[in-house]
């Protein structure tokens, strides 16, 4: 009798330990927006530009840093975002409303590693230095940390990089404005790694594209097997709600104080 209670109590154990070492992830990858020009939360204040910060990654990342410092701090503590979390800054592209937080964001942590695309002015980038950072300037893809890639610079005037997250349910792809044609963003993002495409979102720069050019687009996300929407920032009142009415339930309202939670 005793030996059967003991030996229960062993099976109980392990079968308790592979529980606790295959079970679910306590830490899911958390992607939240802190700067933008819509709200999904009261609190944080609006304004154009784009920022949002990804933890549960290898390093925490800090995309974009919106336009003002002072309304991007206002968020950050709305949210109770550390910044001495971030580990890298990654910036899409040269336009202020993507980079206008980012010096007063370096007075508050400087131990970061800021990822520019190589176009940048040398001026920028010194000052990026001269601030206490490291600067890795970024023209073809690469992995910034374990499972998280940039796109490279994309497009001709407008020189853009994309971030992508390699997770469990598949690519998530983050732009600021998609200035080089959000398409090509996701296919290019399938071509540095080739998995199925779960989320897209940020900015899609659809503003000024007619209904029947936004209707196309919709329609080779979903050829490329896009599987869920994002839209926001600089994407258009009209054209969100297009991709709202084409992706259903699987639209994800963005805006200020949006978080996303990814898990197994």
């Amino acid at each position: 009798m005793k030996r059967s209670l003991f030996l229960s109590v062993i099976l109980i154990l392990i079968f308790a330990g592979n529980v606790n070492s295959y079970g679910p992830e306590e830490n899911p990858i958390t992607i939240t927006t802190i700067y933008d020009n819509y709200i999904f939360n009261e609190g944080p204040k609006t304004d154009w530009g784009f920022s949002c910060i990804i933890k549960g990654t290898e390093k925490t990342i800090l995309f974009d840093t919106g336009t003002k410092s002072d309304i991007l701090f206002h968020n950050i503590n709305k949210l109770n975002v550390n910044p001495k979390d971030v580990e890298l800054v990654a910036i899409s592209h040269i336009h202020g409303d993507h980079t206008g937080g980012l010096f007063a964001f370096l007075d508050e942590n400087n131990k970061v590693t800021v990822y520019l695309p190589a176009s940048f002015p040398d001026e920028f980038v010194s000052r990026v230095e001269k601030a206490g950072a490291k600067v890795v300037p970024v023209d073809k893809s690469v992995e910034i940390c374990k499972g998280i890639f940039l796109t490279g610079e994309m497009g001709i005037q407008i020189k853009e990089q994309s971030l992508i997250l390699n997770t469990s349910k598949g690519l998530v792809v983050i732009t600021g404005c998609a200035h080089p044609g959000i398409v090509d963003i996701v296919k290019r993002a399938k071509e540095v790694v080739d998995k199925k495409i779960y989320l897209v979102c940020g900015g899609f720069h659809l503003m000024n594209k007619s209904e029947d050019e936004v209707k196309e687009i919709i329609r080779e996300f979903k050829d490329l097997g896009v599987m869920k929407v994002g839209a926001t920032h600089c994407t258009g009142d009209k054209a969100i709600e297009l991709f709202k009415e084409a992706y259903k339930e699987n639209f994800v309202q963005m805006g200020v104080g949006k978080i996303i939670r990814i898990s197994d």
